[in-house]
C-alpha cells in the first residue's frame, strides 16, 4: 500500500477507472482489451530475435510451436512483471494470462505467416479499437484514458479489466478497503473533469 507512482495500484486503478465508469463501456473493454494485447503479440512474433538463444520448440495438438525470444517475449514479460508488482495475487493471474497469450500467439502466428497475419491483426485491432471508442463516445461520454497518458493506459488496460472482473465475479480486493478508496478517487476525478468540461463549454 506504500508504493508510489506507477506502482501504486490504487492510483493506477483509479486513473483508469475514472475513464471507465459506465457499465456498458466496462463490458466492452472486458471483451476487447485482451484481444488487442494478444493480436499485438501475433504481429510482434515476426520481428527477428535479438537474443542469441535457441528457440523453444514443442508440439501442441499435433502442430509444432516455436517460441522465439524476441520483442513479443519482452513485451509479455514487462506486462507480467508489472502486474505482479502491482498486486502479487491478481498480478500472478495476469502474468499467467500474458504468458499464455505469448505462447498461443506464437502457435497462431507461425502457420499464418506474416503475409496473412498482418491482415488478420489489422482487422482485429480495428474492430477492437472501434468498439472501445464507441464505448467511450456513446456510453462513457468521455475521451479514452490514452489521450491523457498513452503508455499508462495501454499497459494498465489488460490488468484493469482483469481486476474489474475479479471484483465483479468474486468480490476480490487486493486488501481491505481498496475498492472504497479507489471509488472515492474515481468520483473525485470525474467531478474535477466535469467541472473543467463545464467551464470550457461556458467560456
Amino acid at each position: 500500500m506504500g508504493k508510489i507512482g506507477l506502482f501504486n495500484l490504487e492510483d493506477e486503478f483509479a486513473f483508469y477507472g475514472a475513464y471507465h465508469n459506465n457499465p456498458v463501456n466496462i463490458a466492452i473493454h472486458e471483451f476487447f482489451v485482451w484481444p488487442i494485447f494478444f493480436t499485438a503479440l501475433v504481429i510482434l512474433y515476426f520481428i527477428p530475435p535479438f537474443f542469441n538463444l535457441p528457440n523453444l520448440e514443442f508440439s501442441l495438438w499435433q502442430s509444432d510451436v516455436v517460441l522465439v525470444w524476441n520483442v513479443g517475449f519482452i513485451v509479455a514479460l514487462i506486462y507480467a512483471a508489472y502486474y505482479v508488482i502491482l498486486d502479487p495475487k491478481a498480478g500472478s493471474l495476469g502474468a499467467l494470462l500474458c504468458a499464455l497469450c505469448w505462447v498461443v500467439s506464437s502457435f497462431v502466428a507461425r502457420p499464418l505467416g506474416f503475409s496473412l497475419a498482418w491482415k488478420v491483426v489489422l482487422v482485429a485491432q480495428v474492430v477492437c479499437w472501434t468498439a472501445q471508442f464507441i464505448g467511450h463516445g456513446v456510453f462513457e461520454k468521455r475521451a479514452p484514458a490514452l489521450f491523457d497518458n498513452l503508455a499508462q493506459a495501454l499497459v494498465m488496460a489488460p490488468f484493469f479489466v482483469l481486476l474489474e472482473a475479479l471484483q465483479t465475479l468474486f468480490g476480490y480486493e487486493p486488501y481491505p478497503g481498496f475498492q472504497a478508496s479507489v471509488q472515492a478517487k474515481i468520483e473525485a476525478n470525474i467531478k474535477e473533469w466535469k467541472e473543467k468540461h463545464h467551464k470550457l463549454i461556458m467560456s
